[in-house]
This record gives structure tokens, C-alpha cells and sequence, in this order.
């Protein structure tokens, strides 16, 4: 079988989250239509909040610290900031089989394979959406998590894995709802690894789980 090309584009510098939400959505359009390829983007986001459509007031617990930003994608209270990798991955998914679980099942087998490539073992949980690690002491604490939208089965938004971030931050919501259970990174397991590694893992992950090639088009 012949891979399918992805377009691949990595933003160096903070990307403003409604600029971001503005750009993906004008790509979804050009990729059902079929005028462009599928993508995936890398990028980081200035720190802030944003509230899925299943997010409930209480989860915020300080709304004047960051901007609050309500979005279309599943889930309820997240994080973003420098230090987190956010991809976007932007699908057709009706060339796909037109089958969410298992779009989503990808989505966590790519970060999971990725995370193995960096010696970190990630897991699944049947009741909890996200990439869990499991602590010595046995505590369970989220280290990616996976939000995502579809609009006439094409894909946007996508996943965020902690890499260093300031995760402090996070003390201002309850992510995910779940308050008991922790949030962690890779910086914050005690691995040393640069935003470049992680980058590569990922990248080479993602052409294995989804059976693609990307074509890099730039920042």
C-alpha cells in the first residue's frame, strides 16, 4: 500500500490560540474540498486556558490568571504553554474508514509509541481520556492529553504532551475534571531531553500508527 503524504509544519515561535483555531479551520475546509493535503502542526501556545464542551464552571478555579478561551474541541479544562508540545493533526476521516474510536486509539497509540522511544512507558485508561504515567508510589498522573474536533469528518485539533513546561500553572483548573489525580512531564520524571527529541519521536511515531509520510512545508 502506498503511504498517503501529510503536509508537516513546525512553528517556532508562541502561536496566538485563536490565530491557530482561525488558521486549522480554514485548512479543514480545503481539505475536504480536496484543494489541500492533510497536515500536521507543531506548535507552541502562549500560556493559557481553554475549556472544552464538556467543561464545567467549577473547574476553574482562577479565572483571571490566564485567558480563558471557550473552543470547539471535546473535553473540559485544559492547559497550554511553552514547554508542551501541542500538535494539530488535521484528517480526513472519511478516507479513513470514517471510525472515531479508532482515530482516537491512534492518536494515543502514536504518543504512546513516542514516549516508548524515550524510554517513559505510557498508558491508557478505559475511563480517562489521555496518556497516564504510573508513579512508584503508584499514583496515576496525565502527562498528554488528546482533545479533538471534527467538522465533515475532517480532524482539528489534537493532542499536547508536557515536555517541561511550568506545570504550576495547571494549579488553576482542574484538568480534565480529575482532581485526584496529578499532572506530570517528562522534565518532571527526571528525564533531560530537548523539545528536538521529543520532535523527532513523535514525528517517526506518527508515519508508523497512521501508515503516512510527511512532507515538510516549512514553520
Amino acid at each position: 500500500m502506498t503511504e498517503q503524504l501529510v503536509e508537516f509544519r513546525q512553528s517556532i515561535a508562541l502561536v496566538d490560540y485563536g490565530e491557530a483555531i482561525i488558521s486549522m479551520e480554514n485548512r479543514v475546509s480545503r481539505i475536504y474540498d480536496d484543494k489541500q493535503p492533510e497536515l500536521l502542526w507543531f506548535l507552541e501556545h502562549p500560556p493559557l486556558y481553554t475549556a472544552g464542551t464538556s467543561a464545567h464552571a467549577l473547574d476553574l478555579i482562577d479565572q483571571h490568571r490566564f485567558p480563558v478561551i471557550k473552543t470547539g474541541r471535546g473535553g473540559k479544562y485544559t492547559y497550554h504553554g511553552p514547554g508542551q508540545r501541542v500538535a494539530y493533526v488535521l484528517m480526513n476521516l472519511q478516507k479513513r474508514g470514517s471510525d472515531v474510536r479508532k482515530f482516537i486509539w491512534n492518536l494515543e497509540e502514536w504518543i504512546i509509541r513516542a514516549l516508548k522511544q524515550l524510554d517513559i512507558c505510557g498508558n491508557r485508561r478505559r475511563d480517562r481520556v489521555g496518556i497516564w504515567i504510573v508513579r512508584r508510589s503508584g499514583r496515576e498522573e496525565k502527562i498528554a492529553a488528546i482533545g479533538v474536533r471534527l467538522r465533515r469528518w475532517v480532524s482539528y485539533h489534537g493532542i499536547a504532551l508536557n515536555v517541561n513546561p511550568n506545570l504550576e500553572h495547571y494549579s488553576g483548573i482542574i484538568p480534565c475534571g480529575l482532581d485526584s489525580h496529578g499532572i506530570t512531564s517528562i522534565n518532571d520524571l527526571g528525564i533531560d531531553i530537548t523539545m528536538e527529541d521529543v520532535d523527532r519521536a513523535l514525528k517517526s511515531s506518527y508515519q508508523e500508527v497512521f501508515e503516512v509520510q510527511l512532507q515538510w512545508i516549512g514553520r
